[in-house]
């Protein structure tokens, strides 16, 4: 099971170390390696979250994922992305951009990193509102019930998340972007304008990439409902059969794509802070294109085992972990925060988390506990 699904992700470090090895020597080595473990411990909760989405597609999207799903985050978010920011924030064509990327690392990094602000916007609001839509729900397992319920009363307003994302954003437009340093300079700049625009592109994003994905999800439901209540006549079953094949289709593409957004928006704490090891962006792609993969396994192999069903409250953590994620990008529009501090964040809730859920697995399993007792009576027993 372990070699299965992370059989390629140990090819792909092999290879790429010794890609690295071969194209810059022990100290290229070096970086990718440390760039490698800087992704996976930046995007572990990335990890607990695609499960819980990957585990309702089917192993063909489960697929698809590991396949499409690695290009784009490899080559798209590692690789074309920062280049595409590049073009985009300091008016260059495409060409000059790639040529600057590859020949004039300093400038790149500086372009890069002046564009963080919106960068940051963009995918702080996109998680914002995944934590928030979370949080707000009613569920009926919850981690620390002494918050989650009262949020759960709250969120019976449909709109709420989406205020308070707005009013966040509006938070941190008139306060932390107001005065953001200049990079490489001793001056400040006003970012607002800049910060606005790209959280409310975020904040509409994910209500479009959501609303639809979550639009089709519970279209499937309904028609899965309806599919056991119908008589299993010839014909009315093999029409609605029909149906049903191509409405999961949709659902599944649209859950895909809202996947990849998630995957992108964690991507870009990991591409920013790569900088602070090298500005090279070929050893950044290699590094951080490793690390993607092993995200991508681990995503697989909690789907497989079913990680997420006995330990009920890793979902728990991973949002809270998103949600503090989302706040320090925010708060990195104008005051550094390492890189360290950001992963550790996320690791520490999901460890609680974890320890948290075989807490609880062993409570449910001590003799003489109640739903124990339940479980013997409804088996008869």
């Amino acid at each position: 099971m372990l070699l299965k699904t992370f059989g390629w992700s140990f090819a792909i470090t092999a290879a790429g170390l010794a890609l690295a090895g071969i194209l810059w020597g022990w100290q290229g080595l070096a970086i990718v390696a440390i760039l490698s473990v800087l992704e996976i411990s930046l995007s572990f909760d990335n990890a607990v979250i695609n499960a819980g989405i990957l585990r309702k597609l089917n192993p063909f999207w489960q697929k698809m994922f590991l396949t499409v799903g690695i290009l784009i985050a490899v080559f798209g978010m590692r690789l074309v992305f920062p280049v595409v920011i590049v073009a985009i924030t300091a008016k260059l064509g495409p060409i000059e951009a790639v040529k600057v990327a590859i020949q004039d690392h300093d400038r790149y990094e500086q372009l890069v990193t002046s564009a963080h602000p919106a960068i940051a916007a963009f995918g702080g609001m996109f998680l914002l509102m995944i934590f928030l839509d979370f949080i707000f729900e009613d569920r009926d397992i919850k981690w620390l019930a002494w918050l989650e319920k009262p949020l759960a009363r709250l969120g019976k307003l449909d709109t709420l998340s989406t205020v308070v994302s707005l009013v966040v954003l509006l938070i941190a437009a008139t306060t932390v972007a107001t005065s953001v340093p200049v990079h490489g300079g001793s001056g400040t700049v006003d970012k607002s304008a800049t910060v606005l625009l790209a959280g409310i592109g975020g904040l509409v994003t994910y209500l479009i990439v959501g609303g639809i994905s979550g639009f089709f999800e519970d279209r499937l439901e309904d028609e899965e409902d309806e599919e056991s209540e119908e008589s299993e006549e010839a014909a009315p079953a093999a029409k609605g059969g029909a149906s049903l094949v191509g409405l999961a289709g949709k659902a599944a593409f649209f859950m895909f794509l809202y996947l990849e957004v998630i995957d992108a928006s964690f991507s870009f704490d990991g591409v920013i802070g790569a900088f602070a090891i090298t500005n090279d962006i070929f050893m950044m792609a290699l590094g951080l294109g490793i690390g993607a993969m092993y995200i991508r396994s681990l995503t697989v192999f909690l789907v497989r085992k079913g990680t997420l069903d006995d330990y009920v409250y890793l979902e728990h953590g991973a949002h809270y972990a998103i949600g503090a994620l989302a706040v320090i990008l925010l708060i990195t529009i104008k005051h550094e925060i390492n890189e360290v501090v950001t992963g550790l964040v996320g690791v520490v809730l999901i460890g609680l988390s974890f320890l948290s859920s075989v807490v609880r697995n062993r409570k449910e399993t001590e003799p003489g506990d109640g739903s124990a007792a339940k479980a013997e009576v409804s088996s008869g027993v």
